[in-house]
C-alpha cells in the first residue's frame, strides 16, 4: 500500500499545497490559492518599502489548496502520513502568549504594524546598520560572522527592531514573535505553549543569528545595548532549534477536520521556501541551486570537513542542518530577479492602461489582459533576437537593494549606454543581463572564500518558463545549467521532509533519491557569447562600483 505526504508551499503571492507518493515522489495533485487581501494592497507602501500580509490571508490558503487536493485526489486520507510547510523568509508576525497574532484582534486588525512583516519589506534599514555596528563595536561576539559578516534589514531583529520603536503600542502587546513557517506549524499542531514549540533551525540560524557555539541567540548584553525591550522578548523566543526532518508535532482534531485529514498525522518543523526548493531540486555538495522567482535564493551544502570552520563572508548565512540535516546550509540571494523584470514591464504597462482607462473605459479589462499575459513574451522574443554585442546598453540591477554579496539595501538601480537606438528590448535584454551578472558575482564570491561549485541548477518560475533569462544565465557564468523536472521544486522538498519526519525514510538525502523528480533540460553555454558577456560583466563591475559609490539613502 502506497503512503503519502503533503508539501505545502507559502509564497510572497500565493500558496501551493502538493500531494505526493512518499515512495517515488510522483506528484499526485496540486492546489493554488492566491492572497486577496495581499492582492488589494493592503498594508502595503511600495514608496516606503513597506510589504506586509495578514495572517487570515495564509490560513484560508492553507484550508482551501489542502482541503481541495485531498478531495479530488482519490487517495485514502488514512494513507497520508505527513504535512510540512515552507514559507517566505525572514517574515516574522508578532503573537500574543497564546501564539495568536496581534492581527486578528480588534484593536490590531487595521494596523500594518501588527501583520507579518514580509521578507521583501526594507523598512529596517536604519536598524540594520545599527546591529551591523554594534556587532563589530561592543567588543563581545560578532554575532554575524555566521551571517556572512553584514545583518540585513531584510531579517528578524532588525525588523522587529523597527516595529518596537515605531508603534509602541505593538511592542507592549507582542508577547513573542514567530516566523511565518514556525506560525503555521505552530497553528497545525495545535499547540498552546511557545516555550516547548520547535522552532525551525533554518529560520533561526540564517535570520535571527542563533548559534550553537554561543548557546543559542544573541548574548543579553548585546541585545540591551539595541534596546533593552529585546532582552525581555529573548527569554519568551526560543534557546534550541530542531531541522526539518524532526516532527514537531502532530496534526490537531481542529485542522485535520479543516483540511479533510485524519487527526494525529506528523507535522514536521517547517522551513524556508528556498531550502525547500534545494532538497526539491536535489542538492548536493558543491551544487549551487538558484531559486529563481521575484528574487533568488542561491543554496548550496557543505560538509562539515569542507568548510573546514571558515566562515563565508558577504552571504546570508552560513548553518548546521538548514539544508540537509548533518551538513552545513549556505545561503546567498538577490533581492530582485524576476521583480526586476516585472518592475520594466509595469513600467511600460501602467501609462498605458492610465490612458487607454481615460479615452477608451469599456474595453480596458481585455486590454490589460492581453497585455499581463502577452507583453512579456513580446519583450522576450525581441531580446532573443538582438545579438549580445548590437546593445551597449549595461544594467544594474539593485532596484530592491543588494542582498548579497555584502548586503546594502540602501543602493538602487541604474542604466546606462542609452541613446536614440535605445528601444524597450534592448532595456529589458540589459536587465535580463544584469540580473545574471548579480549571480556570477554570488559563484564568484563563493569561490573567493573557498567553497567549490561543480554545477548548477534552476527551478521555480523563471527558471521553467524563460529560456532568454537560461541562456544568458548559462553564458554570463560559462556553465551548463540543469532545469529541475518539478514545477513545485519547494513544496516537493516540504513533502521530501514531511516524508522524512514521519519515519518513511531513514533521511533526507534516502529520501530525494527516492522521491526527487530529477531534470527536464539543460542550457549550455554558446562560447561566442560568453566572450561577449565576458566584456560586458567587466563594465557592469564599473558601472556597479560608480553606484555604489555614489548611492545613499536620500538618492
Amino acid at each position: 500500500m502506497h503512503t503519502y505526504v503533503l508539501g505545502v508551499d507559502f509564497g510572497t503571492d500565493s500558496v501551493r499545497a502538493l500531494l505526493v507518493n512518499a515512495h517515488n515522489g510522483e506528484t499526485i495533485g496540486s492546489e493554488v490559492f492566491s492572497y486577496p487581501i495581499w492582492k488589494s494592497g493592503k498594508y502595503c507602501d511600495a514608496a516606503k518599502n513597506q510589504f506586509r500580509q495578514h495572517p487570515v490571508d495564509h490560513l484560508q490558503g492553507l484550508s482551501s489548496t489542502v482541503r481541495s487536493v485531498v478531495d479530488n485526489s482519490g487517495v485514502p486520507k488514512a494513507q497520508i502520513k505527513g504535512i510540512c510547510v515552507d514559507t517566505t523568509g525572514s517574515s516574522p508576525l508578532p503573537v500574543d502568549a497564546s501564539g495568536r497574532p496581534l492581527a486578528f484582534s480588534d484593536k490590531f486588525a487595521d494596523n500594518p504594524n501588527a501583520q507579518m512583516i514580509l521578507w521583501k519589506d526594507h523598512t529596517a534599514v536604519a536598524e540594520a546598520d545599527e546591529i551591523n555596528h554594534l556587532a563589530r563595536t561592543w567588543g563581545g561576539i560578532d554575532f554575524t560572522k555566521f551571517e556572512g559578516g553584514i545583518y540585513s534589514s531584510e531579517w528578524f531583529w532588525a525588523k522587529i527592531l523597527h516595529t518596537i520603536r515605531k508603534d509602541p503600542e505593538v511592542a507592549e502587546a507582542a508577547f513573542s514573535w514567530m516566523e511565518h513557517c514556525d506560525y503555521i506549524t505552530f497553528e497545525l499542531t495545535g499547540s498552546q505553549d511557545l516555550s516547548v514549540f520547535k522552532r525551525s533551525r533554518c529560520a533561526a540560524g540564517h535570520k535571527a543569528l542563533w548559534h550553537e557555539s554561543w548557546g543559542g541567540l544573541p548574548d543579553t548584553a548585546f541585545l540591551e545595548k539595541l534596546d533593552p525591550r529585546l532582552v525581555a522578548l529573548k527569554d519568551r523566543l526560543y534557546t534550541d532549534t530542531f531541522t526539518s526532518d524532526t516532527p514537531a508535532g502532530t496534526l490537531s482534531p481542529e485542522w485535520a477536520e479543516k483540511l479533510g485529514l485524519e487527526p494525529g498525522i506528523t507535522v514536521a518543523v517547517g522551513t524556508f521556501d528556498a531550502h525547500a526548493g534545494a532538497v526539491g531540486g536535489e542538492v548536493s555538495d558543491g551544487t549551487l541551486v538558484k531559486v529563481m522567482g521575484t528574487s533568488t535564493c542561491d543554496i548550496m551544502v557543505s560538509s562539515y570537513a569542507s568548510l573546514e570552520n571558515k566562515t563565508v563572508k558577504g552571504i546570508c548565512g552560513q548553518v548546521d542542518g538548514s539544508v540537509l540535516p548533518g551538513q552545513i546550509g549556505l545561503e546567498a540571494g538577490q533581492s530582485g530577479f524576476g521583480d526586476v523584470l516585472a518592475w520594466f514591464i509595469q513600467l511600460i504597462q501602467k501609462p498605458v492602461l492610465e490612458t487607454l482607462s481615460e479615452h477608451h473605459p469599456e474595453g480596458l479589462a481585455e486590454i490589460r489582459k492581453i497585455l499581463e499575459e502577452e507583453l512579456i513574451l513580446t519583450l522576450s522574443r525581441s531580446a532573443e533576437r538582438i545579438p549580445p554585442e548590437d546593445s551597449r546598453v549595461i544594467a544594474i540591477d539593485w532596484i530592491n537593494g543588494r542582498r548579497t554579496p555584502d548586503a546594502n539595501q540602501n543602493l538602487k538601480g541604474a542604466l546606462a549606454g542609452l541613446d536614440m537606438g535605445t528601444d524597450a528590448a534592448k532595456i529589458y535584454k540589459a536587465l535580463v543581463a544584469s540580473i545574471c551578472y548579480g549571480s556570477r558575482r554570488i559563484i564568484e564570491r563563493f569561490r573567493e572564500e573557498g567553497v567549490p561549485i561543480t554545477q548548477v541548477i534552476g527551478l521555480g518560475g523563471v527558471a521553467k518558463k524563460s529560456t532568454l533569462v537560461m541562456q544568458t544565465m548559462a553564458d554570463v557564468l560559462n556553465m551548463p545549467i540543469k532545469v529541475a523536472r518539478s514545477e513545485q521544486a519547494p513544496a516537493l522538498g516540504a513533502a521530501i521532509y514531511a516524508a522524512t519526519a514521519a519515519g518513511i525514510h531513514g533521511s533526507v538525502a534516502d529520501a530525494i533519491q527516492k522521491m526527487g523528480n530529477g531534470f527536464d533540460r539543460v542550457y549550455h553555454p554558446i562560447p561566442e557569447n560568453v566572450k561577449i558577456y565576458e566584456q560586458k560583466y567587466q563594465e557592469y563591475l564599473l558601472l556597479g562600483q560608480f553606484i555604489e559609490s555614489n548611492t545613499s539613502s536620500s538618492l
